[in-house]
């Protein structure tokens, strides 16, 4: 990529767009076309060609147009299947029709089988069934990714794919019933905290370990990427380590500075028992992971208390 090349981040409007954008600023890159479902019907093939047609990137970074977390994803199974299905198809043949050089795909550790071997290597997709409360968007995501690899073999296109860990970062969604792990405890023990509650319950045993990566370190390894990688093998991008629950609860705990009691709600379920990532591969290639977990953490917080008026 040059500094003039059109590039154009799709997918659900906040934390991964916006830290995509930030990251390719940053670098010089000023000619950046958003395209998130508020504003375009990316269901629509009809208006995604059309749109690739009338602007004409040169490069494309996908992803999501609908993520959450567990509670979210057993709420809504048919609108994460669907929204991500439609939006997906409809870019990624777009993206060949209009010419794009390269596209990045994201995809989610979730694609990997619940009982998959640890570290998740990246030939390990499609080796087991899918974790249940996440199959709808696992389902959804690879069919993404099996898509690009077609292309490329049909197409000689350039799609490459990768396979972050779990995201967190300033524009995550903060809400319980919708958001990931970390942001929703982040929330609810500022909440906590700011009521004078001596409580808060923890879903699930607290057991499972989960790989952590700020959404800024995704934004870098996929600049990183885009510059370096042009195989059509699936790549994993992780943090090099992976936290139970329990442990990132004392994290949050800690950095909001909730002085209360924590349960465990062991009738709400745990989700897959853990998801690390190797991503050897990528490390390999002389990309690292810079923002720790606990600085990470603080650096969410701070976010989130500029932008949210709740206790």
């Amino acid at each position: 990529m040059i500094k003039k090349d059109k590039i154009a981040i799709i997918g659900q409007q906040g934390m991964i767009v916006s830290a995509m954008a930030r990251r390719l600023r940053k670098d010089g890159f000023q000619n950046l076309l958003l395209i998130t479902p508020g504003e375009f019907d990316l269901t629509a093939q009809n208006v995604v060609h059309n749109l690739f047609q009338k602007e004409k990137p040169a490069f494309v970074l996908l992803t999501s147009v609908k993520t959450g977390g567990i509670i979210a994803n057993s709420r809504y199974p048919a609108d994460f299947i669907y929204r991500n299905l439609q939006a997906q198809t409809s870019v990624i043949d777009a993206a060949y029709r209009s010419g794009v050089q390269k596209m990045l795909y994201l995809g989610s550790s979730c694609m990997y089988p619940r009982e998959c071997p640890q570290p998740m290597k990246e030939e390990y997709m499609l080796s087991g069934k899918l974790e249940p409360t996440s199959e709808p968007y696992a389902i959804a995501k690879i069919a993404g990714s099996t898509m690009c690899q077609s292309y490329n073999q049909q197409y000689g296109t350039n799609f490459i794919r990768a396979i972050p860990a779990d995201l967190y970062g300033p524009e995550d969604d903060f809400d319980p019933a919708t958001g990931h792990v970390l942001a929703a405890l982040l929330r609810r023990m500022h909440e906590a905290k700011t009521g004078g509650q001596k409580e808060v319950a923890v879903w699930g045993t607290g057991n499972p370990k989960r790989e952590f990566l700020h959404v800024d370190d995704l934004a870098d390894a996929c600049v990183f990427l885009m510059q370096n990688y042009d195989e059509s093998k699936v790549i994993n991008i992780g943090f090099g380590n992976d936290t139970a629950i329990r442990d990132l609860v004392m994290i949050i705990k800690r950095v909001v500075g909730f002085e209360g009691e924590l349960t465990f709600d062991t009738s709400k379920p745990d989700g897959t028992p853990r998801k690390f990532l190797d991503s050897s591969r990528i490390f390999k290639m002389g990309w690292v992971p810079k923002m720790g977990l606990e600085k990470g953490i603080e650096n969410t917080y701070r976010w989130y208390l500029r932008h949210y008026q709740t206790g």
